[in-house]
């Protein structure tokens, strides 16, 4: 077994750098932590260790396609604020994909960012 931290990041290419920010910003409250050159920009959600590597890309790089990767997560979005959160996604470039209950207290929904990630929220 190889001892790691955990998961450190996910790296995503994007088309467009600044309507990704503006999404990841005002969606998910996420902040710059730091940028590498000027394609590459690291975000984090503020008091957690996560990370998300947005990454411009060439014109010949694939967004939006997970292949066998379904989505990524976000936590802590109740049922009282799902209707809230679906209506930011939609304001800030995202779409929904889909809704539902994992059992009876568990609301979730499926959003598309602007380069097609999916989130579950």
């Amino acid at each position: 077994m190889i001892t790691t931290q955990g998961l450190t990041h996910l790296h995503l290419y994007v088309r467009d750098m600044e309507r990704s920010l503006q999404f990841y910003r005002s969606v998910f409250g996420m902040e710059e932590q730091f940028w590498q050159g000027d394609k590459m920009v690291f975000l984090s959600t503020p008091g957690s260790h996560d990370l998300i590597t947005l990454h411009l890309a060439s014109p010949d790089e694939t967004t939006g396609d997970l292949g066998s990767v379904a989505h990524f997560g976000f936590g802590g979005v109740g049922a009282g604020q799902m209707d809230e959160a679906v209506r930011l996604v939609e304001a800030s470039g995202g779409c929904l994909v889909k809704r539902g209950q994992h059992g009876p207290d568990e609301v979730y929904a499926y959003v598309k960012d602007p380069d097609g990630y999916v989130i579950e929220l």
